[in-house]
Formats: C-alpha cells, structure tokens, sequence
C-alpha cells in the first residue's frame, strides 16, 4: 500500500480529470459500455482544498456487472478489483446495500494516479460524492477544515490506511449533515450547480 500523503492544491487537477474522462468516455464508447456520466469527484474536484493526488472520477452506469466493463479496464491497463465493493453506511443511517454499491479501478502503478469509481446514477453512494463535491466547493470554512484533518490524519498515519479512514469518514459524515442542510435548503440536486 502507497503512504499516505496530503498534498497542496494544485490547479491542474481539473485539467487533468478533463483529459482522463476523454480517454475514458472513449475506451467505455468502444466496448459498448453505455455510460450517463463522467464527474470529477473527491477533494481534488474542490479547488483550493488539500488531498491526496489522486484524481477520484466517477462514471455512472446502470449495469455494475455489464462484463465489457472489466475488460476495458484491464485492456487499458487499469487494475480492476473485481468483486463489488460497497462505500461506508454513515452512522444513525440504514441504507440498503444495493444503494452503496460499486464497482472499481485505479491506475498508479504505470500513470496518472487516479481511481474510477462506477456507481449507478440516483443511488445513495452516486448522490453521496456530488454533494460532498458541490458542498465543499460552497463552502470553504467546511472545505478548509476537512483539509487540515486530512493534512493531520496523514502526519499521524502515513502508513495506515484503515487508521486514516476510521477517522475521515465519521469527520466526514459531520460535514455532510450540513451539506444535507444545505441541499434542503437550497433545492440542491445532482448537476443542477
């Protein structure tokens, strides 16, 4: 497992998801695989926040086991992680396991850092990244302090994962209490911003 390391914003990130999601959009299009979307997601859609470097996409798709989907990957030298995964439950909350589901690749042992995760579009875990992203983005008091629990979580983990996300993810659940406010109050919905 790679360490831990938070980084400095940067300002490529953006540019940098926009060729990706090109050449994915173009590998999925040629095996066939119908696709509804291609966001830039995570704390390196946000600009002016810290993370790792590592440019998290989501794809939405409505067939997590269309078969096409894993060769893709793999031909285009993604690593694959074949089985379903699942995104945490937040605490308090019973959702049902289908609406956490999905499907994963990365790429970093040859190239650009990145992880691809591919959920099905109106699921818990699909609304789930583009609130936290578009909330984050409105912000920033929110955005500046989940960055600098970041920034300590990888001082004080750099080399434990489980450590680093048994604390984030409750930190980050927090902040999306509010970010749930916020769409309530504001009418949000996925990519009306």
């Amino acid at each position: 497992m790679a360490r831990i390391e938070v980084v400095a914003p940067r300002a490529d990130w953006a540019d940098e998801f926009v060729e990706i999601a090109a050449s994915l959009r173009a590998l999925l299009d040629r095996a066939g695989v119908v696709v509804t979307e291609i966001e830039h997601i995570g704390s390196t859609a946000v600009p002016g926040l810290a993370a790792k470097d590592v440019i998290d996409i989501q794809v939405g798709i409505s067939d997590l086991d269309d078969e096409r989907l894993a060769a893709a990957m793999v031909v285009s030298g993604y690593r694959w992680w074949g089985d379903i995964h699942r995104d945490h439950q937040p605490p308090g909350q019973t959702i049902p396991l289908d609406e956490l589901t999905k499907r994963f690749a990365s790429q970093g042992d040859h190239g650009r850092p990145t992880n691809i995760h591919f959920r099905v579009p109106g699921r818990f875990n699909h609304r789930y990244a583009l609130l936290c992203r578009d909330y984050l983005r409105t912000h920033r008091t929110a955005a500046d302090a989940y960055g600098e629990v970041k920034r300590n979580l990888a001082r004080l983990f750099p080399d434990d994962v489980e450590a680093y996300y048994d604390v984030k993810d409750p930190v980050f659940d927090v902040i999306m209490a509010g970010a749930e406010d916020w769409a309530a109050v504001t009418g949000w919905r996925p990519h009306a911003t």
